[in-house]
């Protein structure tokens, strides 16, 4: 045998032999019980911490229901719900460990809570066709900035590599659903999100991450959708999403609040944007949505070379909304954000909205510091109509949380473009039910 066949005969003994030590770790063998008057949390930790000892494999949760307070999920571990299986959050605080990750660039120091929480971990995942839910509505909101004090996330994964979430259901979180914060390769498949339980119910936080692929979801959040984030240096980017259907009373979805590194190379495409069908509880934003697309810098960063496209919007107050301002919020106490960011190289194109309020959509930046290279492609904007003449705001509201609809209904019907340079429309039409004074544009400061 050749040196070649020689190795690859090994090496095909070398994963081979992996694949048959890898084994099922079952949290019942382990203690856990199939009652959610009983705390399960010691048993699949347990459960976790050899499987990951062992060098790695399945953590099965089987068919039933558990209750647990937080479990921490490591390296080479998969959480595989069976069918018919759910973990139940505990809904008592004590059954949350206060944890404190050695990532360095959080706005925050504070020890904070989750339900499922991983750090500085490589190739974890969780799987199946069960159910988490968080049962998050029973974390009452205590204070303004609460949301992973007293009120739990429900997944939390920090500077961690090789994750995978993939065919489950997860449903209502103490506050943001999902935080994936500095993760590299990332991969979130064929996941159905219910979050409307509680303030501050996110659907999806991607912060600062790298090389992450989102398909195939479905999203209905009371706060935002499939939100991008940027709460350090470290830059959201090379990030792809698509083939999802998401509902949300805020934005659905949206590059920022928090861009401090900024976004790069973002592609949207193939979403579906709608009203939730189950309209009970409203704790945030507006009944059919307050945004569909929300692209954003405002505490200084860059945000290029984003695509969205092939996106059909069906609802929301003013559907687009760009804009460059200077919060200038950091993310840690005292940090001065002494510069404003950069928007620039942005491609909109075949997007169809109907049914959407009568704000109309803007793109803006500030006096000096224009939004720049902006493509809008094969676009309809079909609204209820009925606006009057308006004036131009004169307020920049620089300083404001940024929000499509800040400044009531724009001046135009269509598209309200203020500080900006080579801002390109092809194709675009605007349509209302009802009669409309304003124009379908008006530009302001545009070169």
């Amino acid at each position: 045998m050749n040196n070649r066949k020689l190795l690859s005969a090994v090496a095909a003994l070398l994963i081979s032999t992996t694949i048959l030590q890898a084994k099922d770790y079952i949290i019942t063998e382990y203690g856990a019980a199939n009652d959610t008057t009983k705390l399960s949390t010691e048993a699949i930790q347990h459960a976790i911490d050899d499987c990951s000892k062992a060098g790695g494999g399945r953590v099965v949760v089987p068919t039933g229901n558990y209750k647990t307070g937080t479990i921490i999920l490591k390296s080479h571990v998969e959480l595989y719900l069976e069918h018919g299986a759910t973990l139940f959050g505990s809904t008592q605080l004590k059954d949350y460990k206060r944890l404190k990750p050695n990532y360095l660039s959080l706005r925050t120091q504070t020890e904070t809570i989750q339900l499922i929480y991983a750090a500085e971990a490589d190739d974890i995942a969780i799987t199946g066709s069960g159910t988490i839910d968080g049962r998050g509505k029973g974390f009452a909101k205590l204070s303004w900035n609460d949301e992973g004090i007293t009120r739990p996330h429900l997944l939390r994964f920090i500077d961690c590599r090789d994750v995978t979430v993939e065919g489950i259901t997860l449903r209502n979180s103490g506050c943001w659903m999902q935080h994936y914060l500095a993760c590299d390769r990332v991969k979130i498949h064929g996941i159905k999100i219910f979050n409307r339980n509680n303030y501050n119910n996110d659907a999806l936080d991607l912060d600062g991450c790298h090389d992450v692929v989102v398909s195939d979801i479905i999203a209905d959040s009371d706060d935002d959708g499939l939100t991008l984030k940027s709460t350090s240096p470290r830059m959201c980017e090379n990030i792809n999403i698509t083939n999802c259907v998401v509902s949300s009373h805020c934005n659905a979805i949206k590059l920022g609040t928090e861009t401090n590194g900024g976004f790069r190379n973002i592609n949207i495409h193939g979403m579906v944007v709608k009203p939730s069908a189950d309209q009970s509880s409203q704790y945030f934003g507006k009944k059919r949505g307050i945004c569909g697309i929300a692209l954003e810098i405002v505490d200084g960063g860059t945000l290029e070379n984003v695509n969205v496209s092939d996106i059909t919007i069906t609802g929301t107050e003013s559907p687009i909304f760009v804009r460059l301002a200077n919060r200038a919020r950091g993310y840690y106490e005292g940090q001065v954000i002494d510069s404003i960011g950069k928007l620039c190289d942005v491609s909109l194109s075949n997007i169809r909205i109907t049914d959407a309020g009568s704000y109309g959509c803007s793109i803006t930046g500030l006096p000096g510091h224009p939004v720049e290279n902006i493509t809008l492609d094969n676009i309809l904007l079909s609204h209820e109509g009925g606006g009057k003449n308006c004036p131009v705001p004169t307020d920049e509201k620089e300083k404001e949380y940024p929000e499509a609809t800040m400044w009531g209904p724009f001046p135009a019907k269509g598209f309200f473009v203020h500080h900006a340079r080579n801002i390109k429309f092809n194709n675009v039409e605007i349509r209302t039910t009802s009669p409309d004074e304003r124009p379908d544009y008006v530009k302001v400061d545009v070169e």
